[in-house]
């Protein structure tokens, strides 16, 4: 049994290793530097034009009708290179989404943009910050109208449309709506955060005209499903990351020396360096179970997912700050690229729920197997 990535797919990883290794962390810098706009326009126009926003859709709607395999692949080069693009919200929930709930008319419109780089999208459920459970959340749709807010909304000074948790009607019932963000009765509001090449906001809604996605009353079910599909996605953005963090640690160990020797020889940086590549390997094992529970779509997705997550979360963790500690005073300089991972390894870390959470859905998950 083979578990390693395709010719074909390997190919794909390759050229966007080269046009996203140069670029991706030159123009986060830019944006953190005080750069205009919310994330890195040219690499995001280039990216939609070689097709690569589209791989996961239909050839009948614009895409390469590659898979879940190949998002997963440009998943992980995206991570390494620390890109400033709004691929994950785009691509791992709001196509997502659209793909699972939408009526194929609605599908194929968006499709069309998503695949041609022309829009942006989102996903909008937490309220406040905190735990995100079904007793808090009080959006409310009423006669087509969404009322209330949204945040931390992530991309959500950018996108063109959203995938909204809310309830329904009487509020006794959750539904997902797609709500496009073009339109009157929204405010957007800008809010801080640690990495600001990922920006985050707050969305409310007096009045916005949305559709329906999925069911009526199947919300929170059809929002768990989505979560888990995209924490696998968001796995290997980690592992890339990680990677590129364990990759710039040694690059720097061998090239620093001390007492006439380069700073790797020593076995405290060894040791170090030792423990990310352990934790990068358990998460890249993980996280290609992941990619095969999706891509088949096995019943052992959800826990799949939440293996993933967790083991891809403490891998970036560690690697991020391990990176920063190998490289010593200079790490934590503005000057050194040190920070530009941290940064992202705790906004991922975040970006589908915290570690803690997906734990304790794996422990439920396999619990509920057991007694099964």
């Amino acid at each position: 049994m083979n578990f390693d990535f395709s010719d074909d797919q390997k190919a794909l990883a390759q050229e966007a290793r080269k046009l996203l290794g140069t670029r991706g962390r030159a123009g986060t810098r830019a944006l953190l530097n005080g750069g205009s706009g919310h994330y890195d326009q040219e690499l995001w126009g280039e990216i939609g034009r070689l097709g690569w926003l589209g791989i996961a859709i239909p050839e009948e709607f614009g895409g390469s009708g590659l898979g879940h395999l190949e998002t997963c692949v440009l998943a992980e080069e995206i991570g390494r290179a620390n890109a400033a693009v709004p691929v994950a919200s785009t691509l791992y929930f709001f196509a997502e989404a659209l793909s699972l709930f939408a009526p194929r008319e609605v599908y194929a419109l968006w499709a069309r943009q998503i695949a041609g780089g022309k829009t942006i999208g989102c996903f909008a459920m937490a309220e406040s910050p905190g735990i995100v459970s079904e007793e808090r959340i009080s959006a409310l749709v009423v006669d087509g109208m969404l009322h209330g807010e949204k945040l931390p909304v992530i991309d959500g000074m950018a996108a063109d449309a959203a995938i909204v948790l809310a309830r329904d009607g009487d509020g006794a019932e959750m539904s997902l709506f797609l709500v496009p963000l073009a339109q009157a009765g929204i405010t957007r509001t800008p809010l801080e955060t640690l990495d600001p090449s990922r920006p985050v906001a707050r969305l409310q809604f007096s009045g916005a005209r949305v559709e329906r996605l999925g069911g009526t009353g199947a919300g929170w079910q059809n929002a768990q499903m989505l979560l888990d599909r995209a924490a696998i996605y968001l796995a290997f953005e980690q592992l890339g990351g990680a990677e590129a963090a364990l990759e710039m640690a040694v690059g720097y160990a061998r090239s620093r020396f001390a007492f006439g020797r380069p700073i790797g020889s020593f076995q405290a940086i060894k040791h170090k360096l030792a423990d990310v590549y352990v934790k990068n390997q358990l998460a890249r094992a993980n996280s290609w179970y992941g990619a095969w529970a999706l891509s088949a779509n096995a019943p052992e997705l959800a826990a799949a997912a939440a293996m993933a997550r967790v083991a891809a979360s403490e891998a970036f963790d560690f690697a991020a700050k391990e990176n920063v500690q190998t490289h010593g005073g200079m790490g934590f300089t503005w000057e050194a690229d040190c920070h530009l991972l941290l940064r992202r390894s705790k906004h991922l870390g975040l970006a589908a729920g915290a570690p803690a959470l997906w734990r304790e859905k794996l422990v439920r998950t396999l619990e509920r197997r057991n007694r099964a």
